[in-house]
């Protein structure tokens, strides 16, 4: 219940007027409030607020534009949550971060999960697409030439192009890029495979024609997605800078994969498959006229 307290205002027409109000005691003696009480003026919540049934004071704190969510986070951290930690605070009170902040770390977490994840269905769709654990491991190696090649994509939009923060929608481009930058070296190792299942042929063999099998297709496919997707990173307009980052990493992490994937994935399984040829079958040697004759003979 809202509860309202009104003077007479011809008695308290101003702060400094509540000392001078008569108060009237139980023996009929009227005194000032003032020498009943310390009236003073004193700052106070305008509402008390409770988390979590702690009472709570909360303090907005705004960084300017041009500094990043998470560096203001961190600044917060070192600079005065830290400092006032080491120096002690009173019994039953805490520091933390929360809104804003506190929904970019959740989120955070669940990205770095969702990553880990989906790095572990790849790898197992894989697995089970070879029936083999060791060609996986080679082909995943692109993940992490694609990873490098997203940030470099990253730095050098924020450079030349827009100035481009590590936003979620910029953090799930590399989730979609774990997808992307296994294609190619699926495509050498599975030529790999099929050249090997050729009578006669050697691994080194086999390493070599896939590569010169699958280098037109290589560059194709990637020159159509690196094209396909330039406009998200170059074109202007209302909205461009929510897409930005997710064109950036995907561009820079499949141009910069797609190049080391052809030196890095054919020494790798060269080092994982075996190095066993099918030997050809032998043709069937025609049977002695004179063995087929005493055959008959005996008969």
């Amino acid at each position: 219940l809202d509860v309202v307290l009104r003077g007479p205002p011809d008695l308290a027409a101003h702060t400094q007027d509540l000392a001078r109000l008569p108060v009237v005691l139980p023996d009929g003696t009227v005194v000032e409030a003032g020498g009943l009480a310390d009236v003073g003026l004193w700052a106070g919540p305008v509402e008390i607020r409770r988390i979590d049934r702690a009472r709570t004071v909360s303090l907005e704190i705004r960084p300017p534009a041009d500094v990043p969510l998470e560096t203001a986070m961190r600044l917060l951290e070192e600079r005065v949550i830290a400092p006032l930690a080491a120096e002690g605070l009173p019994e039953g009170v805490a520091m933390r971060l929360s809104g804003t902040a506190d929904r970019l770390a959740e989120t955070f977490r669940a990205l770095r999960t969702d990553l880990l994840l989906a790095v572990a269905i790849v790898f197992l769709a894989m697995a089970a697409s070879f029936e083999s654990l060791r060609i996986p491991l080679a082909v995943m190696v692109a993940v992490p030439l694609g990873a490098a090649g997203g940030v470099i994509g990253l730095v050098l939009v924020d450079r030349f192009v827009h100035p481009q923060p590590l936003d979620m929608l910029t953090m799930l481009g590399f989730v979609i890029l774990v997808g992307v930058v296994v294609n190619n070296a699926i495509l050498l190792a599975d030529r790999v495979q099929r050249r090997l299942a050729e009578p006669g042929v050697e691994l080194r063999e086999a390493l070599g024609g896939a590569v010169r099998d699958r280098l037109r297709t290589i560059f194709m496919t990637t020159l159509t997605s690196v094209f396909g997707m330039l406009p998200l990173v170059v074109a202007p307009g209302a909205g461009s800078e929510l897409y930005r980052g997710i064109g950036a990493v995907v561009v820079g992490g499949l141009a910069l994969s797609s190049v080391f994937v052809l030196f890095t994935v054919p020494p790798l399984l060269n080092l994982v498959l075996p190095r066993r040829v099918r030997a050809e079958e032998p043709a069937a040697a025609p049977e002695p006229a004179g063995a087929a004759g005493a055959g008959a003979t005996g008969r």
